[in-house]
């Protein structure tokens, strides 16, 4: 039994397993460029730990363009939405030297009902897009690592 452990070990430790999940500190780019919704992109770069790089030798870019949409899908018989919807999609371009390496389009949505209190209503949105901008920045990661 200590035989197969001290294997197990050996080899996942000899080949260079590393988990994805690994804050390699802050990850360098010579250049950040942000469309669509700056609060969102800025949001996703924190929690990314990105950082602009001017001293890089090779000049590689990354590109976020995110769109976030709270829409009413369902309404009551008076009218009023009784179900929202928050989708957020961000596309995640890579350059280096002005070539495309890496572009994925990563998309997240989050069904919930509507609150009466409009101000609860309004900070429960605000958890939602915090919560969905955490789903997608560890997509982001794992894009970014791989």
């Amino acid at each position: 039994m200590i035989k197969k452990i001290f294997l197990l070990f050996f080899f996942i430790t000899a080949c260079g397993y590393q988990p994805l999940y690994v804050n390699k500190s802050e990850i360098k780019f010579g250049e950040i460029i942000v469309l669509g919704d700056k609060q969102v992109n800025r949001k996703i770069i924190s929690s990314l730990a990105l950082k602009k790089d001017q001293s890089n030798s090779f000049k590689n870019q990354i590109i976020f363009n995110s769109k976030i949409e709270i829409k009413a899908t369902s309404r009551d018989s008076k009218g009023k939405p009784s179900t929202f919807q928050t989708k957020l999609d961000v596309k995640v371009t890579i350059k280096e030297n002005n070539k495309i390496v890496k572009e994925k389009i990563f998309t997240e949505s989050f069904n919930y009902s509507n609150i009466e209190n409009k101000y609860d209503l309004s900070s429960y949105q605000n958890d939602i897009e915090k919560n969905l901008i955490n789903k997608l920045a560890e997509d982001i990661i794992i894009f970014i690592n791989l």
